[in-house]
């Protein structure tokens, strides 16, 4: 069952390639998960297959290439030879029960999100503790009755298909909503009138939607007008083999007639956005090069004019928004930890940034975010990883800090630019968010929305130490545990982190952590580099060559635990998902010894195929391609799936992944844990936690949750020795 098409890198060798040979072993194989199933407590074997290929001048050996074709029936019983034996060795573990009873506590509650407003109605999301899936609701006024617009519960027989607001018209009176089935990025796109529940003929059918944006007439006195009406609206897709592009559906018409409007020549690996601004006026069309560099392209949809670059071809990042017509932009053009300035939507073709107006300059902490909202510019700021709001007027004055209740992560707050409200949610390590309403005439903050759980916050502590990395960079970290603990040496502790894509690890509330926490356990969250927890600096001091400055900084947050007495190598798990998930595998690959066990979600670690599946060409900018000879040296060099070797102790590992990972391939995973079980001389376990209708963006009922997560918790638990 191995890959026999020519490598695009050089040439590949199959072992064993004669037809009726590969026919045998494939139902040997078949044969054994059987007879694994049967005694489930048994780790399965797993047939091995040599593929040779030679990349510029380096041999690889890839022993289980055949577990990539995911739809094989081989591959499938393998999976479920995967999943009885670890069922064996979790279920019923004597712990698991009292983690999901608490862990079911946590999650079963009322929640209500971030509102969206419209013309005097609030739409938003709702799960109540009996619910396995938000629902989404709407509203007239503040106090005005909750009324159900979309339950997903109907939809599907095991809770697994979720639905989420993609845009609301101006009016209110029309939502598009989007359908997920499981955790896959694709969705659905349907429209429903608000005052019926009548539920339009237009659709999109299943596929990588990223934006949607209702529009009106073209005219600009009829966008402004309230209760025009939708006449259509644009979207952006990831087509098959071409890339992203963003298209115009007129409603009523046939999808088929959707007229492309922009992205043509754009390949796969390039990420292609549109929004239209408040007033109806300006289409705007970004292109992403990776996450340190994009373009910006807009045009005038009141006269039907062409779309005209904005700024093109400059290294730096520019996130547009309006105020009216007035356009301002957060960019780290000559300003890493980012600035504000203001453009002319009108002026010719082409912009230097050099001649745009600042409005807020950069200074010692980094802007993650603004918005334009209720005649302000609210303005999202980080300090030593935590959030500071501040809000401006449009020449740049300061009228003032927003108060928050307390150390933690801040939204920025988002409304209508010529509405008179504003909404934030914040959120700290030890107590969930909090949704706020902020008058922005009188600066009153009110509670809009507030989870209320059966925890204590008040018996947590949170505190932020500084740690040197092994180049002597000083690094952050956070530690969460109960108060009055006192390091003793032999703590349980457990280690998270990100590291990538310019994603800021500030506090969030994770229920895991928390039950963690209250067991005794100490919970620790550096921000290592290649986050954008410092500015672009920060992130590209972690991307492309610099990779493996991640990898030291968390080795070297392991290393200041011990040295700090709160942990030994034994009572040390660590944990990360997605590029974490790569993060995580190359910590036990690079330095085995430091951790007692490890839980790899959704991962990255054939990093020398990782381009060739799914959203992988997206991530080149972030990571780099082996069809580059230099970058193919730097990916190999740490590559997970290359750096594993016989005769080393690994710690326990529990992979976890699933079917409906539509970003990263979950043939990662299988690999990874074929290879590792492998081992002769391997003592503690390798275990694949494989969900067949679940994947990388949730979407899982609150039963399903406390499953699975139980599952993992347990195995966490158990490994360390520590006690719930």
């Amino acid at each position: 069952m191995g890959c026999r098409q020519p490598s695009v890198h050089g040439h590949i060798i199959l072992n064993g390639s004669v037809p009726l040979t590969e026919h045998l072993l494939s139902f040997t194989f078949l044969c054994l998960c059987v007879c694994a199933a049967l005694a489930a407590d048994t780790k399965p074997v797993t047939r091995r297959s040599d593929v040779r290929e030679t990349i510029h001048g380096v041999e690889i050996v890839d022993p289980y290439r055949w577990l990539e074709d995911q739809n094989a029936p081989e591959t499938r019983a393998w999976i479920d030879a995967q999943n009885a034996y670890t069922r064996s060795q979790l279920a019923n573990l004597p712990i698991r029960q009292k983690l999901a009873r608490r862990l079911e506590q946590l999650l079963r509650t009322d929640r209500i999100g971030m509102p969206i407003v419209r013309s005097g109605r609030y739409f938003f999301s709702r799960q109540k503790p009996d619910d396995e899936q938000a629902i989404l609701y709407w509203r007239t006024g503040r106090s005005g009755k909750d009324r159900v617009l979309v339950d997903p519960h109907p939809m599907s027989t095991d809770r697994t298909t979720s639905v989420s607001f993609m845009d609301v018209s101006k009016d209110g009176k029309l939502v598009a909503y989007g359908i997920r089935r499981g955790g896959e990025d694709e969705v659905e796109v349907r429209f429903i009138e608000v005052d019926t529940g009548r539920e339009l003929e237009d659709r999109l059918p299943k596929g990588h939607i990223e934006s949607l944006s209702l529009v009106g007439s073209a005219s600009l006195e009829a966008a402004r007008k309230e209760g025009e009406g939708v006449t259509g609206f644009y979207y952006s897709v990831l087509e098959p083999l071409k890339g992203r592009r963003v298209r115009y559906h007129r409603m009523g018409a046939p999808i088929s007639t959707d007229r492309e409007v922009f992205g043509e020549g754009y390949g796969p690996e390039i990420m292609v956005g549109q929004f239209v601004s408040e007033n109806g006026r300006w289409l705007v069309l970004l292109v992403y090069r990776g996450w340190s560099q994009n373009d910006v392209y807009i045009q005038d949809l009141t006269t039907n004019g062409p779309i005209r670059p904005l700024v093109v071809g400059v290294d730096a990042t520019f996130s547009p928004d309006f105020a009216g017509d007035r356009l301002l932009l957060l960019t780290d053009y000559r300003a890493p930890k980012r600035r504000i300035l203001e453009a002319d939507p009108s002026a010719p073709l082409g912009q230097d940034p050099d001649r745009w107006r600042e409005v807020v300059p950069e200074s010692d902490s980094v802007i993650e975010g603004f918005s334009l909202t209720a005649g302000r510019l609210f303005v999202n700021r980080l300090g030593n990883v935590a959030t500071r709001l501040d809000a401006y007027d449009l020449g740049g004055k300061h009228l003032g800090p927003v108060k928050l209740p307390g150390i933690g992560s801040a939204s920025t707050p988002g409304g209508l630019w010529e509405g008179t409200e504003a909404f934030f949610s914040f959120v700290s390590h030890t107590a969930p968010a909090t949704v706020y309403r902020l008058d922005v005439a009188t600066g009153k903050r009110t509670a809009w929305s507030k989870v209320r759980l059966p925890l204590r916050s008040a018996d947590f502590v949170t505190r932020q130490v500084w740690y040197p990395s092994k180049d002597g960079t000083r690094v952050p970290m956070f530690l969460v545990h109960r108060k009055g603990l006192k390091p003793d040496g032999a703590r349980a502790v457990h280690l998270t982190a990100y590291g990538g894509f310019s994603v800021s690890m500030t506090p969030y509330f994770d229920p895991e952590a928390v039950i963690w926490a209250e067991s005794g356990g100490v919970v620790a969250i550096p921000a290592l580099r290649g986050g954008g927890e410092f500015g672009e600096d920060w992130h590209r001091a972690g991307m492309l060559d610099k990779k493996q400055n991640v990898f030291d900084d968390f080795h070297a947050a392991a290393e200041w635990l011990m040295a700090n007495k709160y942990t030994t190598p034994e009572r040390l798990v660590i944990s990360g998902g997605s590029n974490g998930g790569l993060l995580v595998g190359a910590a036990l690959t690079q330095r085995p010894e430091l951790y007692g066990a490890v839980v790899c979600e959704v991962p990255l670690l054939d990093m020398v195929r990782y381009h060739l599946f799914l959203q992988g060409p997206q991530w080149v900018p972030e990571y780099g391609s082996a069809e580059d000879p230099e970058q193919f040296k730097v990916l190999y060099a740490y590559s997970p799936y290359h750096r594993v070797r016989p005769g080393v102790q690994y710690p326990a590992v529990l992979f976890a992944t699933g079917d409906a990972d539509t970003r990263v391939a979950p043939l990662h995973a299988r690999k990874m844990t074929a290879l590792l079980q492998a081992l002769p001389d391997q003592r503690k376990p390798i275990l694949l936690l494989y969900d067949t209708t679940a994947g990388h963006s949730g979407g899982e009922p609150i039963a399903k949750i406390v499953e699975r997560r139980s599952m993992v918790l347990a195995f966490m638990y158990h490994q360390v020795g520590l006690a719930p």
